[in-house]
This record gives C-alpha cells, structure tokens and sequence, in this order.
C-alpha cells in the first residue's frame, strides 16, 4: 500500500499532509479525511491504508500545520484517560484559533490538491472526519457541493451550535449524501432533532446514527474509547457511503 508525506500550500503556509492510495497505478475515487482533534499520528494513518485498501486515494492533513508539522503536541503511544485533560489543555488554544475562515481556506487548498493528483479519477469526492473532523468534514462539503459527493462524520464535535454558522445552518448547501454515526451522548436528543429537522428541510439525503454502548472517540484504536463493535460499524457505513457515491460515479 504506497504512502507518501506530502505538503500543500495554502494562503497561510504550507500544510503537512499523509496520503495512502491504492498499488494498482490506476485513478481511484478520491477521500479527504480530517482527523480527530489529537490529528495525524500512527492510528489515522492505519485507518487512511485501510480506506486506501478499498479503492480509494486518501489524503489526511495536519488540522493545526500554522503551529509545525504533525503531531504538533507531544503524544503518549495510548492516549488514556488519565492523560486527556492535560493534551486537550494544550490541544485548545489551537482549535479555537482554527477559525470558520481559515477552515474554509484550508478546505479550498486541500480539495484542489486532492483533485488534481494524478491518481484520483474524475469526479466528486468524499469528505469524512472524526471529532472536530466531522465538522470540518460539513464546512467543506457545504463549501463546495459541485465537488462533494458524500460526507461522514463520527462521534462528532461542534456540528450543532449555537453560532449563527454553526454547521446544522449550512446544510442547505449540500448536495453530497450524509452519514453522521454518534457516541451516546455526543448529541442531546433535542440537538439531534434540530440536526434531522434541518437536513430533512434542505432535502438532503441522511443517516444520523447513535452506535450503541459508545462513548466520544470510540473509532481510535489508542485511545481508552475504543468500541471494537462501533468501529466495525464505523467502516461498514462509510464503504458504504463512498461505494454509493463517489465509487459509482469516479
């Protein structure tokens, strides 16, 4: 399975990015992956190779590269429980200054390059994310509805808020299909019904899912979160997802 470092600029620099794609030498369907808030690190490119594995060219960005390549915090090999608050005291500042406008630049700089390598095919790609991911994963889809096809999110964060560009807003964007699969307790039930009510309005095509007996982060393999049941589930919805968008139309 080929791998590669690469680096993409941006308005605001250049961005580390991991890449795994298929060793087959044809153009494969294309997938931004935007990790979880603890970013690119060993597990998330196990999971890129895996994805890459099913036919599709995978690129992962550095969410924080303004603060220095990946991983810009130190990380223990397992992040457990005990360790959390102190990485996500440190991992804070970064995420607040992760503005709405630089996202949609970074979305901008990453789907054209991911567009124009020569081993993806024509067409729509998919977007997915983890944790903040998933709402990075909305932001660009709802950018740029001429170019995605599917977005996924699991065991989301800042999809519904009170901002007035909070994501659930956006929605009426998109034309990609949605998957969102839940930790329990990610969402109220009140802040899911707002979330469904809205898709539903704009006429989009969702699933909105809670993975039974989660909890927050449960697709990370080194983390205390992980649910081996929810993240099998995790890769079936998404094969899925991608095997009905932008597989069948790459």
């Amino acid at each position: 399975m080929p791998t590669t470092s690469l680096s993409i600029t941006t308005p605001d620099g250049l961005a580390d990015v991991f890449a795994a794609f298929p060793d087959g030498g044809e153009r494969y369907p294309g997938v931004l992956m935007y990790p979880d808030v603890f970013g690119v690190r060993p597990v998330i490119e196990r999971m890129a190779r895996e994805l890459a594995g099913h036919g599709f060219y995978v690129l992962v960005p550095n969410l924080f590269y303004r603060h220095g390549p990946a991983p810009v915090v130190e990380l223990p090999e397992h992040i457990g429980d005990e360790a959390r608050p102190a990485i996500f005291e440190r991992l804070l500042p970064l995420v607040q200054e992760h503005t709405t406008e630089r996202v949609l630049r970074d979305a901008d700089a990453y789907l054209t390059f991911l567009i124009g390598r020569p081993e993806v095919a024509e067409g729509p790609v998919g977007v997915t994310g983890y944790c903040i991911g998933a709402a990075l994963a909305m932001r660009t889809a709802t950018a740029h509805p001429d170019k995605v096809a599917a977005v996924a999110g699991f065991h989301p964060g800042f999809i519904v808020t009170d901002a007035p560009d909070s994501p659930h807003r956006l929605v009426s964007r998109l034309t990609a299909e949605v998957h969102l699969g839940l930790a329990e307790g990610d969402l109220t039930p009140e802040a899911i019904a707002e979330l469904d009510q809205a898709l539903s309005a704009a006429g989009v095509e969702h699933h909105t899912e809670i993975y039974p007996g989660t909890r927050h982060g449960f697709t990370m393999a080194d983390t205390d979160a992980l649910h081996a049941e929810g993240l099998r589930r995790h890769w079936e919805r998404l094969l899925a997802l991608l095997d009905r968008t932008v597989a069948a139309k790459g």
